[in-house]
This record gives C-alpha cells, structure tokens and sequence, in this order.
C-alpha cells in the first residue's frame, strides 16, 4: 500500500509517501509545497494544486493528516485549520481515505514519546525509511505521519488476525498447548 502523509502549513506544506509491505517500510518520496504570501483564497488554492499534483504522479491509496491542536494564537489556529481543510478536500475528492492523527500520537509511533522534538522525529525517520540525509522538517512530520499510520494498520491487521479462532488460522490448541 502506498501512503501519503500531509504536514498542512499556509507558507509551507510537506508531504511524504511510503510504500508499506508487511512490516517493511520504503521511501517513496518527499517535499514541500512552498505557499506564496498574499490572501488567504489563493494560497488554499495554491495547497488544493500541489496535493493534487503530489496524488497525479505518486498515486497513493491512503492519505494521512496530522490534526493540529488548539495554540496560544486561535487566529493562527483558525487559519492552520483552513490549510488543513483544503488538503482534506483535496486528498477526499481524489477518492483517497484520509486517516488523522494527532501529532502526539505520530511521534508515539515514530520515536516513541509523544513529547519528541522536530529534530528526532527527523533523526528516526531518516533510520526508519534509510534515508541519506535528514528530510526538511515538514517532509520529516508528513513522512512521520505515513509511517504512523504504517504502524496502526499492520496493528489492526494484527489484531485482526488474533480475532479469528485458532482453529481457522490452522492452529490446534491439545491440552492447553498450541500447536
């Protein structure tokens, strides 16, 4: 399966793709859409255009996007959440699912604290994907979020699997034993 992981910025946007078979994770690519100053309309437009390009080239088959939370500034907020809706937009008129996650909840799974700074979100998934050099910022948070939702569906998948009684999963349970 292919993801797409969105980091929804009005100046910068990232994205990042990963491939996932199984439990191994591949790097696809990555980058920023660069939003110019000016009125708000226009550089929605300007992220609509580049999450479409990124979806044309690469074809994912699932979108993630990081939910922003509420900070000091809530004119700030308000305006991060119209970026991050036009890029839901975007990724839901192209058919994609779109999961979210918080950003604690991508850096859980990427670092394993919830309270990891940009530099080892960047420092893991450079190791995670084999990276050469550290990605950008906004590339490491997108990449982070796909690598995230890795994760969560091979644990769904998992628990899944762990749902079907033994006998269907060509398991025999003797005397308590497993066999």
């Amino acid at each position: 399966m292919r993801i797409l992981g969105i980091d929804p910025g009005l100046r910068v946007t990232g994205f990042g793709l990963i491939d996932v078979d199984g439990p191994r994770l591949r790097y696809v690519a990555s980058g920023v859409i660069r939003i110019p100053p000016g009125a708000l309309p226009p550089r929605l437009g300007t992220i609509h255009a580049g999450v479409s390009e990124v979806i044309r080239e690469y074809r994912p088959q699932a979108a993630v996007v990081e939910i922003i939370f509420v900070n000091v500034n809530p004119q700030s907020t308000l305006l991060l959440g119209q970026a991050r809706g036009a890029a839901i937009t975007t990724l839901v008129s192209a058919g994609l699912p779109v999961h979210e996650y918080t950003a604690v909840q991508v850096k859980q799974a990427v670092v394993g604290t919830g309270r990891a700074a940009k530099s080892q979100v960047q420092a893991m998934v450079q190791r995670l994907l084999a990276l050469p050099g550290l990605p950008s910022t906004d590339a490491a948070d997108a990449l982070a979020c796909a690598v995230c939702h890795a994760h969560a569906a091979t644990m769904v998948a998992h628990a899944a699997e762990l749902a079907v009684p033994p006998a269907r999963r060509g398991v025999r349970i003797r005397r308590g034993r497993m066999r």
